[in-house]
C-alpha cells in the first residue's frame, strides 16, 4: 500500500464568507498541491474540505498521515464522530440532542477514512513548517481569487 503525508488547511475572510482550501500530498519522490474555493462558507467547512478532497486525490487506496492545524478537524475525526454516528449525526446540546455541524462534510470523511488508512496529526499553526505554511498559503490564495460564476 501506498504512503502518503497530506498537509491541509483552510481559510475563510470572514465567517461566513469566501473561503478556500489548500493541501500539499507528498508520496516518495511526487508531490501534489491542490486548492479551491467557495463563495460563501466557513473556516470549519474550508478545514473539512481540504482533507476531503485532498483524500479524494489519490487514486487508489494508501496509508495516509495527514496534518492539519485544526483542532476541529482532528477532534471530530478522532473523537467526536463515533459518538455523532450511534447518537444518529446528533450531538449533545445540554440535555438535548442537536444536528451536528457541518454534517454533510463529515459524512464525506468518514467514507473516505474507510478506503484509506488514514492517522490525522495536529500540528501548531504558523508554527515555521513548511508544508503547513503552504497549505495554508494555498488556502489563503484560493479564498482571495475571484467569486466563481455561476
Amino acid at each position: 500500500m501506498k504512503r502518503v503525508r497530506i498537509y491541509t488547511d483552510g481559510a475563510c475572510i470572514g465567517n461566513p464568507g469566501p473561503g478556500g482550501w489548500g493541501a500539499v500530498l507528498l508520496s516518495g519522490p511526487h508531490r501534489k498541491e491542490i486548492s479551491g474555493r467557495e463563495d460563501r462558507t466557513t473556516n470549519n467547512r474550508m478545514e473539512l474540505r481540504s482533507a476531503i478532497e485532498a483524500l479524494r486525490a489519490l487514486r487508489e487506496p494508501a496509508e495516509v498521515d495527514l496534518y492539519t492545524d485544526s483542532a476541529y478537524l482532528k477532534r471530530g475525526i478522532t473523537e467526536w464522530l463515533p459518538r455523532w454516528k450511534e447518537q444518529g449525526w446528533k450531538r449533545r446540546g445540554g440535555k438535548r440532542l442537536l444536528p451536528v455541524a457541518n454534517e454533510d462534510l463529515w459524512r464525506e470523511l468518514d467514507e473516505l477514512v474507510r478506503v484509506h488508512r488514514v492517522r490525522f496529526h495536529w500540528l501548531a499553526g504558523h508554527a515555521g513548517h513548511a508544508e503547513n505554511e503552504r497549505a495554508d498559503r494555498l488556502a489563503r490564495l484560493a479564498a482571495e481569487g475571484p467569486a466563481r460564476s455561476t
